[in-house]
């Protein structure tokens, strides 16, 4: 017999080992004109609609992945039942205009990642 929970909204089934999993969708802010005036460059990764819970967040500075410089939020539920998390990474103003791209990229075990990558020499500063 299979069990039916309702949390927010949604429904899980439990018992039958097929519990959904959704990709969050991302959203890369490039660093502000300001902020490169100062030397430095602070990019902010949005991912909202994630689920369950355990989706990471990582960045890539040039195809390298990067640890230094970031400072990640704890997943935050929403009242749809799905998981949003943010990830800030900052550089000095030269790296980010060197990188050739950045690239933040939501992963869980298992699943296809979900990246999203800017370009520093298609923004406009």
């Amino acid at each position: 017999m299979e069990t039916l929970t309702v949390i927010n909204c949604c429904v899980f089934r439990l018992g039958s080992g097929d519990v959904g999993v959704v990709q969050p969708t991302l959203s890369l802010l490039p660093p502000s004109r300001v902020e490169l005036e100062q030397g430095r460059a602070a990019l902010l990764c949005l991912a909202t609609g994630g689920f369950p819970s355990d989706w990471k967040l990582g960045w890539k500075v040039g195809g390298s992945s990067r640890s230094a410089g970031v400072s990640d939020s704890p997943g935050v539920l929403g009242k749809d039942g799905t998981y949003s998390r943010s990830s800030a990474l900052t550089l000095p103003a030269d790296q980010w205009r060197k990188a050739g791209s950045v690239s933040c990229e939501a992963s869980r075990s298992g699943q296809t990642p979900v990246t999203q990558t800017l370009n520093p020499d298609q923004c406009s500063e």
